[in-house]
């Protein structure tokens, strides 16, 4: 899974960003049934000539279409939306469906793993509780839990819980939706010469998460991806890690807590 990939939320339109991604570096597109840009995201692949294999592409179940026959259905509707038979990724999107249904429809996804469709399986929003559901059922654990995750929402406990369980950690809103005024990101992003949405991402690196930002202008896209070249240090990742506000601290749903 490559470290770095571009969000497509509201981007009903996305094929122009994802063609400007794959041209600038990137080989990580993440997209959901909830945002119905599957097929643009397909269309890009094929439209950019980039092999399908060296893209890793990502797509989610929402809540209401949870259940075990209704989640295979939905796995094959995104294939034919997707343009291709597999997908490197297919995560739950929530766990608002409740523990017996969100059960299911993880079964549903390892069936469908084990037939080929999806080459890994994973969860979003996902507290260390929900995923010990499935471990108590006797599942396979997740590779992959998405969180928003930024300097102001950490999610201290479901990375620790991640990392220790061996699961990844990927970060939606790692820009905070463009709130990039506060005043640390600007005095970071002038001792490293770089700008505020690079910190944050670089910051999101260092800690090991996979960073999704997301931009449908070709111009951020590219810069969102410089961040190679530099190093944030271990006293400015501190004042960073300082901003955290917890729970409060989230500026999306962020439904991590849902019974």
């Amino acid at each position: 899974m490559p470290i770095l990939g571009l969000g497509v939320f509201e981007n009903d339109e996305c094929a122009p960003a994802c063609i400007a991604a794959l041209q600038n570096g990137y080989r990580h597109i993440d997209s959901a049934r909830y945002y119905k840009n599957e097929a643009q995201v397909g269309l890009a692949i094929r439209r950019s000539g980039i092999p399908r294999e060296d893209v890793f592409v990502t797509s989610k179940i929402y809540h209401p279409e949870h259940g075990y026959e209704n989640t295979l259905a939905a796995v094959e509707d995104s294939l034919a939306n997707f343009g291709y038979d597999y997908f490197d990724l297919y995560l739950i999107h929530s766990p608002l469906s409740g523990k017996e249904t969100r059960l299911e429809t993880w079964r549903a996804l390892v069936d469908a793993k084990k037939a080929g469709k999806i080459k890994s399986i994973g969860v979003s929003n996902y507290s260390d509780r929900h995923i010990d559901e499935i471990r108590e059922a006797g599942y396979e654990l997740p590779s992959v839990n998405q969180v928003e995750l930024h300097p102001f929402c950490q999610q201290r406990p479901i990375v620790e819980y991640c990392k220790a369980n061996g699961i990844v950690v990927q970060a939606y809103s790692p820009l905070v939706q463009g709130r990039l005024h506060e005043p640390l990101f600007v005095e970071l992003a002038e001792k490293y010469y770089k700008d505020a949405a690079q910190i944050l991402i670089r910051w999101s690196l260092q800690h090991g998460h996979v960073p999704l930002p997301k931009s449908a202008r070709p111009e951020r896209i590219l810069s969102n991806s410089e961040v190679f070249d530099f190093e944030i240090s271990v006293e400015d990742m501190q004042s960073l890690d300082a901003l955290d506000r917890g729970g409060d601290g989230a500026i999306t749903w962020n439904p991590v807590n849902a019974p």
